[in-house]
């Protein structure tokens, strides 16, 4: 966020934004009650028949932010953006906030890969904002958690890239919400419809299915990546999905709101003992059947224990984006089998057509799911 940017690259992103706004979009895509304001150009038409250039757009930070009428490129600021973006308009990204894993090649097509990382605005904060103007995208899109900063971040962002910066806020409840918001922004409002109506439908279900299993929730953990000692506290951001659908037993004085969770010893792991056991994929899943402390654990013992599918990006979250909802529908059907009367597998492929445009075959599927399911 802090890094100088040298006056010829501002210069040349101030004036591509410029261009950008000159486009024109079809009238007819807004209506009534829209989230955005249309602007005529400022250049009166000989014809008497303006069209609107801009549009001006409030955030999520209240910031009243003057987009082209007409988007076509653009950039996230991280991976929760990203992940939003891509299923929605993967054709406007102009460069990536995360790197593609190798592991979702086949998965995600291959003309995705050439695009130039760019960086991130958090998590690695090493967005290269000489890259960024170079790249033109006429809009930059922040969306994921509600932070105290985030208002300053935008302005500073903005100011910096001379590109208009917004942030919408998305959590695991109203990512259909966002989807449209962005559908009307990016003129995908059909495409954005697809995406929250399997949002909504998944969602509401959960709920249901939770209703149904009220205070009777497994008692489970969730062991990140690494050595076993990093765990996902109750409480903390990344865990909303994980403190719905289970009883998560890992209760610690402040929980940490970064990926990479709170470190505990071994014996705090113990004292807790779950039911159940989620690792995250690069763990010790395969480790802990022959460990002699892990084996002592109930859930190991008992063979209640999985490794959360990764690929393309975790189900579980890190980044706590999208790709939750697959949790919604293979954890809740794993844990409460008695609730679920849907096919797990069909409502998996559906997702991996829709948000990343992949027909899964089965031998896929199998790679993706090979430990997501006991022994």
């Amino acid at each position: 966020m802090k890094k100088r940017v040298v006056s010829l690259f501002l210069a040349l992103a101030m004036m591509m934004n410029l261009a950008a706004c000159t486009t024109t979009n079809d009238p007819g895509k807004e209506t009534a009650g829209d989230p955005v304001q249309t602007t005529a150009s400022e250049k009166e038409d000989p014809s008497g028949d303006n069209e609107p250039t801009t549009m001006q757009f409030t955030d999520d930070t209240g910031r009243q932010v003057e987009l082209p009428a007409e988007i076509t490129r653009i950039m996230p600021t991280g991976s929760i953006a990203q992940q939003v973006l891509f299923a929605l308009a993967p054709d406007m990204l102009v460069g990536l906030a995360d790197k593609l894993s190798e592991d979702a090649r086949g998965i995600i097509a291959d003309e995705y890969y050439e695009l130039d990382y760019l960086g991130q605005l958090y998590r690695t904060a090493d967005m290269n904002i000489e890259a960024l103007a170079l790249a033109g995208p006429q809009v930059i899109f922040d969306i994921g958690q509600s932070m105290s900063a985030g208002k300053e971040d935008m302005e500073s962002l903005q100011k910096q890239t001379g590109i208009p910066t917004v942030y919408i806020y998305s959590d695991l409840s109203n990512m259909a919400d966002v989807y449209r918001t962005l559908g009307k922004l990016l003129g995908r409002e059909e495409r954005a419809e697809e995406l929250a109506l399997f949002c909504e439908r998944i969602y509401s279900r959960t709920e249901s299915i939770m209703n149904q299993v009220g205070e009777n929730k497994v008692k489970a953990m969730y062991v990140l990546f690494g050595d076993g000692h990093n765990v996902l506290a109750k409480g903390s951001y990344h865990a909303d999905l994980m403190d719905w659908i289970t009883d998560n037993v890992v209760v610690v004085d402040s929980p940490s709101n970064k990926g990479s969770g709170n470190t505990v010893d071994m014996e705090q792991i113990m004292l807790w003992d779950p039911e159940f056991i989620l690792f995250a994929a690069e763990g010790v899943y395969g480790q802990v059947a022959d460990d002699p402390v892990w084996s002592k654990m109930t859930a190991i013992a008992d063979g209640n224990y999985v490794e959360v599918p990764s690929v393309p990006h975790t189900w579980m979250g890190n980044p706590p984006g999208v790709q939750r909802y697959l949790s919604l529908i293979w954890l809740t059907d794993l844990l409460y089998p008695d609730y679920c009367d849907y096919d797990v597998k069909a409502e998996v492929m559906e997702f991996y057509k829709l948000f990343y445009g992949c027909e899964l075959t089965d031998a896929q599927y199998a790679e993706v799911t090979a430990n997501a399911y006991t022994k």
